[in-house]
């Protein structure tokens, strides 16, 4: 006999098998992705993190006319968005904060700060699919959990973080924080969040005897089942019990070690970086960083936004941190192990880093000149350097699905298997394609030979930057165009062909034959 309870749950099978997908059925590849948000002009940048050539650029305020409407009939909204614009974004509008792209590679997340909301966008359509109003009237730094399902989106002016549940486009939770809520980040696992509040950072109350007027600045662990707040830490308390009284309490951006027993992170005002260990519950080590001599000249109300430093990662086996020395105008590779230091490029007002999805690179970003330096955590020295839009900040590495934004077919891809980034099925690493001029050289005279490094991608011949060349005991890597010069002082040794070889990992080795005579 059929019941309505039986009747309910043959129903219920039957829809999951409608929309299940059919056993063995493909899922769309995607691949390997850095999203860097312009947060003045208000695009996002996609960028291929092999390569380092930009493959889109997405418009992140489409719907800019009628989100300002909206804020001109509410003074309290317009009075925020001016004093964002004034205080915070340097007389500029923030519509880029932050950004995490969905698993499956369809969907990019957004907070846009002077807009006070979070924007998910179809990457097949380029389209806001959902829009989500933050508490208060100011949205900043964001995390993901690690299954892609809960963003975490700090409201700036509401002491809260937001979650949204990322399917649905709602505010499921909130978690209280202190003042600025700033940066938040999960654990490995995904069972707790690691979230730090700032205070106030765009007042002229600089002074140390003013520090209290910052508000209240915390490091929170937090339960990322329930969003119980587990334990709270005042880190400028820790660094006094150190013996560092009277640094400030506001944790910038952190790095957690591989293994979650240590935190790296940056405070305001501090030319460096702070060790804490968890299980000791204390400051164990503090790194003081090279201060440039314009930066050591500024009083701490010059300061951008309080920040000395501005951007932490490290590197996949926790031997390296790269750093954004913000106001000294450098980035640097520090070793954990002894806090040495080597400044590995320059530059304008670097202000975030973080790391390639195969752990080879740190990509730090340049906001004053809007470009994205690409450095080698092995060779602790840039590779290369990627132009892209109007003050860039915030980087996260992430997914593009096949095809979309007009990118071509996934060929080929370093660091994975297919559908994670990696080569598609079937497909072989692309070859390193080389070409030299002149192509003939005098024995026994000083050589100078121009090299050219191309590969195959997407059906298209594309300059690959960072390959290392070689000729006869010379070495050299290629810029971002693709080439390398390679001179050796007393040309050949004897009349014969040579080569000129090419080696990059990632892809199979190419090389050109150059011919000498007497």
């Amino acid at each position: 006999m059929t019941t309505p309870k039986t009747l309910a749950a043959a129903l219920a099978a039957a829809l999951l098998l409608a929309f299940a997908p059919a056993a063995g059925a493909a899922t769309t590849p995607t691949r390997d992705v850095l999203y860097v948000g312009n947060n003045w002009e208000g695009t996002a940048d996609v960028l291929d993190p092999y390569t380092f050539q930009r493959l889109a650029r997405i418009d992140i305020i489409p719907d800019k006319a009628e989100r300002l409407a909206e804020i001109q009939t509410d003074p309290e909204r317009q009075a925020y968005f001016l004093a964002v614009r004034e205080a915070v974004g340097e007389g500029h509008d923030q519509f880029v904060d932050d950004m995490f792209s969905s698993h499956d590679g369809r969907y990019l997340y957004v907070s846009r700060p002077s807009l006070a909301d979070v924007v998910a966008f179809d990457l097949s359509t380029q389209k806001i699919v959902w829009r989500v109003k933050v508490d208060g009237n100011r949205a900043d730094h964001m995390g993901i959990s690690p299954d892609g399902t809960r963003l975490l989106v700090s409201a700036s002016t509401a002491k809260v973080v937001d979650v949204i549940d990322t399917a649905q486009g709602k505010i499921v939770a909130r978690i209280p924080s202190g003042d600025q809520p700033h940066e938040s980040n999960y654990s490995r696992d995904g069972k707790l969040i690691y979230h730090a509040s700032i205070g106030t950072v765009f007042t002229p109350l600089d002074d140390p005897a003013m520090d209290a007027a910052k508000g209240d600045r915390v490091f929170e662990i937090i339960d990322a089942k329930t969003y119980k707040v587990l334990k709270t830490l005042n880190m400028g308390q820790k660094l006094a019990e150190f013996g560092r009284p009277g640094m400030s309490a506001a944790v910038r951006p952190m790095a957690l070690a591989p293994d979650e027993k240590q935190v790296y992170f940056q405070v305001s005002f501090f030319h460096g970086f702070v060790e804490y260990d968890f299980a000791a519950d204390k400051v164990t080590r503090v790194a003081e960083l090279p201060i440039s001599e314009a930066a050591a000249s500024k009083r701490r109300d010059e300061y951008l936004l309080d920040s000395a430093h501005h951007g932490l990662s490290m590197s996949e086996d926790g031997k390296k941190l790269c750093v954004a020395g913000t106001m000294s105008d450098y980035a640097a590779i520090v070793r954990r192990d002894t806090f040495a230091t080597k400044i590995a490029t320059t530059g304008t007002k670097p202000y975030w880093s973080t790391n390639s999805g195969d752990g080879k690179y740190c990509f730090v970003s340049f906001s004053g000149d809007d470009a994205v330096s690409v450095i080698s955590y092995a060779e602790e020295r840039e590779v290369a350097r990627i132009p892209v839009g109007d003050h860039p900040q915030r980087m996260r590495m992430g997914k593009l699905a096949d095809r979309l934004l007009g990118t071509p077919a996934i060929t080929a891809q370093p660091g994975g298997p297919a559908g994670g980034g990696g080569k598609a099925p079937g497909a072989r690493k692309p070859k390193l394609r080389v070409s030299v001029r002149p192509r003939r050289a005098l024995a026994k005279r000083p050589l100078r030979i121009r090299v050219r490094v191309t590969a195959r991608r997407g059906g298209r011949s594309v300059p690959v930057r960072g390959v290392r060349v070689s000729l006869a005991g010379v070495h050299a890597r290629t810029n971002r165009r693709g080439r390398a010069v390679l001179r050796k002082r007393y040309g050949f040794d004897r009349a014969r062909g040579y080569r000129v070889r090419a080696s990059r990992k990632g892809y199979r080795n190419g090389s050109a034959r150059l011919l000498a005579r007497r």
